[in-house]
């Protein structure tokens, strides 16, 4: 795992005085009961077990939601253990920026100790013990090794922290990049402080899984860490108020990764729900379990690095991690696929025509563009790509094409206010990406960039892709073979999984999410699926196609 040695001298003294906490928005959003005492017993933080030898951290105690159940543990693990409330005196450790947030959940911690027994002075000593006030992520000097770490974080874009603790936020959790919120560096302080074997739990946004700035928390997690168990509460009243925060709750282990358990909740999941779902996914039952309120899924594995995490049902992810495991992905070089991306001028006013005597004929490419991809056979609308470049990559010399030079002349001005062309003045007529010599010609399949569903459109070759266009080509595929595997639900489901979805449910066909789809060896196909997959792919078949693909993957259905 990799370590990094954080140098709190980079936290000016008196730091915390300097920077008003009323210039802070808080971000504070409070937890139900229910849903702390399922958090909890997710991390068996547990009354049958000895608290006072165990060390908790809360980094943002609030009012006391995640306290009060806290200390009730605590007390009847005492009283389990034959223990005095005053030697849990150094276990639990909470922070809070403000007073009165401090003051409320200390208050909250004397009323339980007291409810359940132990003296008013006892309660007080134990309570201003746990409870001070403090940024957590400002914390200085070094910090025990943490069994648990629980909480809510709060929820706060660091556009709107004040500069002078965004830069130490910053400086100190680098995680925390592009526009983080700042529940980023909670994650990262909190995981960096567990002993190995240590469990953080939160609740809270689950962006970071599924977008830029939560890439470094995502490498940081597969570097070192386990996903245990995550789950996503979009639609249920987990808080004290309404807030469109989309939470997951996230179970995060120091140690290496294993079985991982992932559920989706809707709305009517409640306590008694939480109770039955806690008690499945804290045995050793595999496969999945559904009810009216939830779906669960045990996975073998999690997915690892820090590409974005796939969004989908607990079935879905374990069908997209199971088939991940049993062939190879199309971004594999062993997948006999290259996937690329059709080029970008920069100036397509100026470098796309549809004069065919516009330029010196061999300074033509026919350019397929997404508009001829729609009817799902390629149908050229005429249109051209003005090639700037040769067969060996250089840029043409405009002296040996007077026609070229002519055009280019009479957009100089556009072609040279590009960012690309004030980089290399010389180059001012060249385009964004080179032309690849020999593309035009080679069959393909091209993607359009955005489409509702999987839309792969073979193009036998003739054609240059345009940059809205992503393309595979193969030594080794028979591409309506292969097209018949893209077009089928199974190949969708990958993209759907990994895309970011824009508006109307519209899916991302880009390289990256193309690259995750796994696919069998051509030779491990029989001659009658491949017949199936072609046959459905001429057609357009997509139920066809995704029959044909399930019986290649092995699988009875493709769950939804």
């Amino acid at each position: 795992m990799e370590t990094l040695a954080l140098d709190f001298n980079l936290v000016p003294r008196g730091s915390l005085d300097e920077i008003p906490d009323e210039a802070v928005e808080h971000g504070e959003v409070f937890t139900r009961r229910w849903i702390v005492e399922m958090i909890l017993d997710l991390l068996d933080y547990r009354s049958d077990h000895d608290l006072t030898a165990v060390q908790l951290m809360e980094p943002a105690c609030g009012g006391g939601a995640f306290l009060e159940v806290i200390a009730q543990r605590v007390s009847e693990s005492c009283r389990k253990h034959d223990r005095n409330i005053v030697e849990a005196l150094h276990s639990v450790s909470a922070f809070d920026l403000l007073p009165r947030n401090v003051m409320a959940a200390r208050s909250r911690v004397e009323r339980v100790l007291t409810d359940t027994g132990w003296t008013p002075d006892e309660a007080a000593k134990v309570a201003e013990a746990w409870i001070r006030r403090g940024d957590y992520l400002l914390e200085q000097g070094p910090r025990p090794a943490i069994d648990v770490v629980v909480g809510n974080p709060p929820y706060i874009r660091l556009e709107d922290v004040p500069d002078n603790r965004t830069n130490l936020y910053r400086s100190l959790w680098p995680t925390m990049v592009g526009r983080a919120d700042i529940y980023i560096g909670f994650f990262e302080a909190g995981l960096r402080s567990l002993r190995p074997g240590g469990r953080l739990g939160f609740i809270c946004a689950d962006r970071w899984m599924r977008n830029q700035y939560g890439r470094e928390l995502r490498k940081l997690v597969s570097d070192g860490y386990a996903l245990d168990a995550c789950v996503t509460m979009h639609d249920v009243d987990a808080f004290e108020e309404q807030v469109a925060a989309y939470p997951a709750v996230t179970i995060l282990r120091r140690g290496e990764q294993g079985p991982a358990v992932v559920a989706d909740t809707k709305r009517e999941f409640d306590e008694s729900a939480a109770r039955e779902l806690v008690g499945w996914a804290c045995g050793d039952a595999e496969g999945a379990k559904s009810s009216a309120s939830y779906e669960a899924a045990r996975m073998p594995h999690w997915f690892s690095g820090d590409d974005l995490w796939p969004t989908g049902s607990p079935a879905r992810l374990a069908a997209l991690e199971d088939l991940t495991e049993r062939f190879t992905v199309l971004g594999d070089k062993q997948s006999g696929v290259r996937v690329g991306i059709g080029i970008a001028t920069g100036a397509d006013k100026v470098f796309i025509t549809n004069e065919s005597d516009l330029v010196e004929s061999e300074r033509l490419l026919p350019l397929a563009m997404v508009r001829d991809t729609t009817s799902g056979t390629l149908t050229w609308s005429g249109n051209f790509l003005v090639n700037p470049w040769d067969e060996a990559g250089r840029l043409v010399d405009l002296d040996q094409y007077p026609r070229l030079a002519s055009w280019f002349r009479q957009n100089e001005a556009a072609l040279s206010g590009r960012y690309v062309a004030k980089k290399a003045p010389d180059k001012w007529y060249k385009t964004i990406d080179k032309v690849e010599h020999g593309l035009t010609a080679r069959p393909k399949l091209l993607f359009p960039d955005m489409k509702l569903s999987s839309h792969p459109v073979l193009d036998e070759g003739g054609f240059y892709p345009h940059h809205n266009l992503y393309f595979i080509t193969s030594d080794v595929w028979d591409l309506e073979v292969l097209g018949g595997l893209l077009l089928s639900k199974v190949a969708e489901g990958f993209v759907d999984a990994y895309a970011v979805k824009m508006r109307g449910k519209t899916l991302r066909f880009q390289a990256q999410y193309l690259r995750r789809i796994p696919v069998p060896r051509p030779d491990e196909i029989s001659d009658e699926l491949k017949d199936a997959l072609a046959t459905a792919f001429r057609a357009r078949d997509v139920e066809a196609a995704t029959a044909a693909a399930l019986k290649v993957y092995g699988l009875r259905e493709w769950p939804k």
